[in-house]
């Protein structure tokens, strides 16, 4: 084994990457497979508070290597209350190089792992199988946070010499499952299994989301589309699987949603690069939908920083509901209002469990989709249209709809085509919410409160108004608050109804 030091990173330059900052270090380099069948080098380094959001190391890849073998560890320091502390991801791009939206992009496993391995016909979750080819790779250290002492790491990369092997064929599953025609089809479009930093299989992902009454999931590793080819085997005429991404920025998050097998979306930008709409349109061409991802939530790098003119739908509502599901819920409302008062389109709500590991609950919530099949287009088209709501679990179904005098109707995602004062009954019937509050929502505001359901969970709600009261109505079921006059936590919430001549 060799050693090697990188120093402080205030002795190298700085180089602009035309995205986030970034940083080239010095090349490692080895000798050949003549120096036996493996050969290591380690190398260490600091990095300083203000770093940039990557630091890459070159590594000089001779021929003839079958496999390529990382660890990494990095120091951890106590840190004042309130003062962040270490944080350092990994992964690795190939000798096709770091390019922005390139194709050298092997691997990654942020913080989740200590070490990973490429090879023809294998490769750690998270990464990439493929041959280990001659030329200058580059592993991607990321200090997502960085304490006042610094970060001193230490990288081992070891190469072992040899045949290839036979490079494993992707096999991905099918975009249709067996449906019901044009129906309610319920799924969770957020979810991470080991393949980034979850803790589940795919195959437990699986037997969870049919044991919440699914119809169709979304894969969303983290900055790694290396998942796609491990979800054949979990697809089922009962479960439709959609293969996506969760673009994990340092201002924000977004899930790529149902893109074609084997696509790879870049993260490597922040919201002052100006890089966004580049990587949107790029999901879109790939047959996805592009979803800003818990656009208020506190964790670092989480708050959605680039607007929501790419969206396609938000989720508003990500996991057990919080208080900053409250905040996203309020200022998608805020949006709805924007969207009637300029004659602009409107952007749907979603909702999606995020689930990582136990105890996390695949499928709560989940988005209730009006597809006209259970395939990945009607499936995608039905959440671009707005015909969804969003419930806590399985249990919860909605029927709500606005009806006009002369046998007009419209439901979810759809708009009343009425006069402005023609009077409209809006109808919501609901089953599995017990002691549950039914608000309707309109531009107002909050319009109408409903005693609570009864213990059967099951009810219905009318109002009635008219379009030059009311632009669009949307209903929210709340649980009973524990205490003062605070609204309780969501069973469930709806799309809007519009109502009235555009």
């Amino acid at each position: 084994m060799c050693e090697d030091s990188h120093g402080g990173l205030g002795r190298r330059a700085l180089f602009a990457t035309g995205a986030a900052a970034a940083l080239t270090l010095g090349s490692v380099s080895f000798a050949s497979a003549a120096g036996g069948n493996r050969e290591s080098r380690t190398v260490r380094g600091t990095l300083p508070p203000g770093s940039p959001d990557f630091v890459y190391v070159p590594v000089e890849v001779p021929a003839g290597v079958r496999e390529l073998r990382v660890a990494y560890t990095y120091d951890r320091p106590s840190v004042p209350a309130g003062t962040l502390g270490n944080a350092l991801d990994i992964g690795v791009f190939d000798d096709r190089g770091t390019e922005l939206g390139g194709r050298g992009f092997r691997g990654w496993s942020g913080g989740a792992r200590t070490e990973f391995f490429v090879r023809a016909d294998d490769a750690t979750p998270g990464y990439l199988p493929g041959p280990v080819r001659e030329g200058t790779w580059h592993i991607a250290l990321g200090p997502y946070t960085v304490a006042p002492q610094g970060l001193s790491y230490e990288i081992t990369i070891t190469l072992t010499y040899g045949g290839p092997g036979e490079a494993a064929r992707p096999v991905y599953p099918p975009e249709r499952a067996k449906g019901r025609g044009r129906a309610w089809y319920r799924g969770d479009c957020h979810l991470h299994s080991w393949h980034s930093d979850g803790r589940r299989t795919p195959a437990e992902i699986g037997e969870l989301a049919r044991a919440a009454g699914l119809d169709f999931i979304n894969s969303s590793e983290h900055n790694t589309h290396a998942a796609h080819a491990h979800w054949a085997d979990v697809a089922g005429e009962d479960l439709l699987v959609m293969l996506g991404e969760e673009v994990t920025t340092r201002n924000g998050h977004v899930v790529a949603l149902g893109t074609d097998p084997g696509t790879f979306v870049d993260w490597r930008y922040r919201a002052r690069d100006n890089r966004f709409g580049r990587f949107a349109r790029q999901i879109r061409r790939a047959g996805g939908l592009v979803v800003p991802a818990h656009p208020h939530a506190t964790c670092i790098g989480c708050n959605w920083k680039f607007g929501f003119g790419e969206a396609d739908a938000i989720e508003v509502w990500n996991g057990p509901y919080t208080p900053d599901d409250e905040v996203a819920l309020a200022d998608w409302d805020s949006m709805l209002v924007a969207s009637v008062r300029d004659g602009r389109d409107w952007i749907p709500a979603m909702g999606s469990s995020d689930a990582h590991r136990s105890p996390d609950a695949v499928g709560s919530p989940q988005t209730v989709v009006l597809a006209d099949d259970l395939t990945r287009e009607a499936v995608q088209e039905g959440i671009r249209a707005g015909r969804s709501y969003i419930a806590e679990s399985a249990r919860v179904t909605l029927s709500f709809r606005a009806s006009g005098g002369r046998g007009e109707h419209a439901g979810i995602g759809e708009r009343l085509t009425v006069d402005r004062d023609t009077p409209v009954t809006v109808r919501l019937e609901v089953t599995g919410a017990p002691r549950c509050t039914v608000r309707l929502v309109t531009d107002q505001g909050v319009v109408h409160t409903s005693a609570p359901l009864p213990v059967s969970g099951s009810g219905t709600v009318e109002w009635r108004t008219t379009p030059s009261y009311a632009a669009y109505v949307r209903a929210e079921l709340r649980h009973e608050a524990a205490a003062g006059p605070l609204p309780g936590p969501l069973a469930a919430f709806t799309n809007p109804v519009f109502l009235g001549r555009r």
